[in-house]
């Protein structure tokens, strides 16, 4: 049997600063090919290029990816500030009816960093623009200098709920992330459920309630090292298990 295909949203990037271009980095690609056992498929952000329609038929699920741009305050009813940093767009205008469609459908779909500010504002979710900037809070965004190993390098744990699905992906209630992003999550979208947190409060892992599929976010980069991580190859792993049965069910449907 084929293997199931994975669309990884892609983000504008500027070549030499000048040449437009939808690119995804080269962890997000390996992460779903060496691990969830994939088939990779660059989706570019571009509604006037692509339709919700046609993407979920051609993919078996999705990975929403980081990117520098964040979601436009617009989206969840609060004015745009400084503190809110780069948008774009057009991926909002892709990403957020698509996350709604899967959970809908129960297509799988996982989200990382921005995917997880996504997942919750497609659900009627707000984000706080700085989150270093509240009482209490560490500062989560990546270290401005040193190696990539030095910027991905483990910071903090996550508590999980009781009865979480990620304990039963982890083995164990507690895991040990990196931390690279400014925004989180402010309020909870009407079916996000909170279900893990760092130890300064901020919510790092939810799932959709009721979801009939595999629907997923974590604030952290599980991508990086995902072939050797304790905590990213499980993850990947459970994401890669819910793609082949999506795929043998449609398979089963279509006969």
């Amino acid at each position: 049997m084929q293997k199931p295909v994975v669309g990884i949203i892609a983000n504008f990037f500027l070549i030499n600063d000048q040449y437009p271009a939808q690119a995804t980095g080269r962890m997000n690609i390996d992460a779903i090919a060496e691990v969830a056992g994939a088939v990779p498929l660059i989706i570019p952000s571009l509604p006037n290029s692509i339709t919700i329609e046609d993407i979920m038929s051609i993919c078996d699920g999705f990975l929403f990816t980081g990117g520098r741009p964040n979601v436009h305050p617009e989206e969840y009813g609060h004015q745009p500030t400084a503190a809110h940093g780069e948008f774009d767009r057009d991926r909002d205008r892709i990403v957020l009816p698509l996350i709604r469609a899967c959970v809908d459908a129960g297509q799988p779909v996982l989200g990382v960093c921005r995917g997880f500010q996504e997942f919750n504002v497609a659900m009627g979710g707000t984000l706080h623009p700085e989150i270093r900037d509240l009482p209490g809070r560490m500062n989560h965004r990546m270290p401005p200098d040193g190696t990539l190993e030095e910027k991905f390098e483990h910071r903090h744990n996550v508590k999980m709920n009781a009865g979480s699905p990620f304990n039963r992906i982890f083995g164990t209630d507690t895991v040990l992330v990196n931390s690279l992003h400014g925004q989180g999550v402010e309020e909870a979208g009407q079916r996000v459920i909170i279900e893990g947190h760092a130890p300064d409060g901020t919510p790092e892992a939810i799932s959709i309630k009721d979801a009939p599929g595999f629907a997923l976010a974590v604030q952290w980069h599980p991508e990086y090292n995902a072939n050797a991580d304790p905590v990213s190859r499980p993850l990947f792993e459970a994401f890669g298990h819910a793609l082949v049965n999506w795929k043998n069910n449609s398979s089963l449907a279509a006969e």
